[in-house]
């Protein structure tokens, strides 16, 4: 990059801050919040995922060759909430338990890993609101302030006093809208994996659940 373009940006940023007034300051620690969440988030999706097929293929081998002992194991090597829920009706089906209990413990293990998995994404949907209406409430003090000092100003400053009302409230607004959208689209895109994530947990555990009860005399002690 041409660092004249580069200081050109600075200075353009500086100024946008500068004009917008303290409200602008108040939409940026929104978007260091909801940058420093997208980023958590993404690290965490990454630590959490799973290669689905590949882990259903190992365990359904081992569930028919009733080696549950190894499957558990297994599930143990790769912690997420897909192996763990897997792993806690394997468990219950090595000590012999009914059907229902299988289910109930897997059941159980949904519950308890889906929030791991969510963890404070619904906030990006809390960021990007409050940030459109902190970006309006810019705006509204902006051109609250042009219209004072117009009202005070002479004749000769009163265009000017106008146009820096207006560079505030406008400042405000698309700095405000900008984190707004980078917010909400985050959050759709998170909750569209999270969605896609219990939905593998739960077919998976239906699976093993059928896979079991069809298997349960191959079971070795």
């Amino acid at each position: 990059m041409n660092p004249t373009a580069a200081v050109d940006n600075m200075n353009v940023i500086q100024r946008a801050f500068a004009e917008g007034g303290f409200v602008m300051y108040v939409i940026a620690v929104i978007a260091i919040l909801a940058l420093f969440l997208i980023v958590e988030r993404m690290m965490k999706f990454k630590n959490l995922s799973v290669d689905k097929k590949e882990f259903t293929d190992q365990i359904f081998r081992m569930v028919v060759a009733g080696d549950l002992r190894q499957a558990i194991s297994y599930c143990d090597a790769r912690p997420a909430p897909l192996t763990n829920t897997v792993k806690a009706g394997l468990v219950q089906a090595m000590n012999k338990r009914p059907d229902e209990e299988v289910q109930v413990a897997m059941d159980a293990a949904v519950m308890r890993e889906m929030p791991k998995v969510e963890g404070w994404t619904s906030f990006l949907a809390v960021f990007g609101n409050v940030a459109v209406l902190a970006g309006l409430l810019g705006t509204i003090i902006g051109m609250i302030g042009s219209f004072r000092a117009v009202a005070a100003a002479d004749p000769a400053t009163k265009a000017l006093e106008l146009s820096k009302g207006i560079s505030h409230a406008l400042n405000c607004t698309a700095f405000g809208l900008f984190v707004a959208i980078v917010s909400i689209v985050a959050y759709g895109l998170f909750q569209h994996r999270i969605q896609k994530t219990e939905n593998e947990v739960i077919e998976t555990s239906m699976s093993l659940l059928n896979l079991v009860v069809a298997n349960r005399e191959k079971i070795k002690d």
